[in-house]
């Protein structure tokens, strides 16, 4: 399973922008791209989704009932 930081990095750099260029896209700081791509914890789930719209997805909590079914 690929991880958020590899997803975001991955889907950057595929369409060829910048961090900067992806922050600005996205209506985040730079620092919250850094800190996606490096695999830092502590981060709002809204800015997360508003990086990973960009890229057509979206992170949502999961009940962990619904994954033992």
């Amino acid at each position: 399973m690929k991880t958020l930081a590899d997803f975001v990095k991955e889907k950057r750099r595929y369409v060829g922008i910048t961090q900067k260029e992806l922050a600005d896209k996205s209506g985040v700081a730079l620092t919250v791209i850094r800190k996606i791509e490096q695999g830092k914890g502590n981060l709002s789930l809204e800015k997360v989704n508003q990086v990973l719209r960009m890229f057509g997805h979206e992170l949502a909590p999961v009940n962990s009932r619904d994954l033992a079914d």
